[in-house]
């Protein structure tokens, strides 16, 4: 068993509802059964860039009756300021991945457990290892698109959010006879748009993985209409792209520019190709934010206690993760290569053309 006395533990990247039911599970397997102590570290990697440094004593006292149930997370997150390409007062990057480091050090912790998408694992893997840091990573992504493991933190709660939003847009878009189109989140991977589409009933469900047609849409508009109906609802993900390859993105703050705008481009074009009325919702961070799911705080309970375990155990540079319906662990260089995107021939793209479905060409 490692000789470990002192925990960290860290959120970063996006947040997600799951969060603070993973961060619970750590401080309870840790306290509980191991007699540690349990640092929060405030705002992700910031916490331990900034001087002084920005953190909490996590006791058990803290996680009341309500904490389980909360989306966000209590510690803190940030998805900006890489520690390796920091951005300065001056407009200058600086690399501050030492700072980091100190930090880790000036807070006497003996290994650090840090929760995070695919993004967010491979910039703290590395700053571990530069460091030799032991770390130990939970998977966290409402994209689901996190490798090696079949689900992550976030992602049922994000698609329940999404289902429930189809399901309030049905009985308008049949009362109008509309064509509902919902955007929803996923840059790289259409996980949410796929599952929650199928669950949700939706005509379309278009993802960054297949290509599409106005002529494929049109045609299926025209399907649902010879079957008697004069409504449609359509999912796409904020990712997807126009039907000749543009990307569809928006201005955002500091000169950045991020995906969104392609459910207000569908619906222009549904309307001239089929004729239909069209109205456009965006979900956002809704899908982001409430009470996380049945599904989530399982998981996240689950991870966490394995997490604690793989430290205990001296099994460092791992992520827990889901497989064959349990809890294994993996090595985290098998992870940071990349994101997990939608099979195009896999079960669920089967079941979403067998129920006649239009998923693109």
């Amino acid at each position: 068993m490692s000789n470990v006395w002192r925990l960290g533990i860290l959120t970063s990247g996006g947040d997600c509802a799951g969060l603070n039911a993973a961060i619970r599970a750590v401080v309870y397997r840790a306290i509980r059964h191991y007699g540690w102590t349990v640092y929060g570290i405030k705002d992700g990697s910031l916490g331990l860039m900034n001087r002084p440094l920005q953190y909490q004593e996590l006791s058990l006292e803290l996680f009341n009756g309500n904490m389980l149930r909360m989306g966000g997370t209590m510690l803190g997150t940030t998805n900006k300021g890489d520690p390796f390409a920091f951005p300065m007062p001056d407009g200058s990057l600086k690399d501050r991945s030492a700072d980091f480091v100190e930090g880790y050090h000036m807070l006497g912790l003996h290994a650090l457990i840090v929760i995070g998408g695919d993004g967010s694992l491979k910039i703290l893997d590395r700053l571990c290892r530069q460091g030799n840091v032991p770390m130990v990573g939970i998977p966290k992504t409402i994209d689901n698109d996190v490798h090696q493991t079949e689900f992550a933190i976030g992602f049922a709660t994000a698609v329940n959010v999404v289902v429930d939003a189809l399901d309030r847009l049905q009985p308008t878009a049949a009362s109008h006879h509309r064509a509902m189109v919902l955007e929803v989140m996923g840059r790289d991977a259409g996980h949410i748009a796929l599952n929650a589409g199928i669950a949700g009933g939706a005509d379309i469900i278009l993802i960054p993985e297949i290509p599409y047609s106005l002529s494929g849409i049109a045609a299926k508009i025209e399907d649902v209409r010879r079957e008697g109906r004069s409504h449609v609802l359509i999912v796409v993900a904020e990712g997807c792209r126009t039907e000749d390859g543009k990307p569809i993105t928006v201005l955002c703050d500091q000169g950045q520019r991020r995906y969104g705008g392609i459910g207000q481009y569908l619906a222009e074009r549904v309307a001239e190709v089929a004729g239909l009325e069209t109205r456009v919702t965006v979900l956002g961070h809704v899908q982001r934010g409430g009470q996380p799911s049945m599904r989530d705080r399982l998981l996240a309970s689950a991870f966490g206690v394995h997490a604690v375990d793989l430290v205990a155990n001296g099994r460092f540079s791992r992520m827990v993760a889901w497989q064959d319906r349990g809890v294994v662990d993996v090595p985290i260089a098998k992870v940071v290569g990349g994101s997990r995107s939608v099979d195009p021939t896999g079960a669920v793209v089967h079941a979403a053309r067998g129920l006649g479905i239009y998923v693109g060409d």
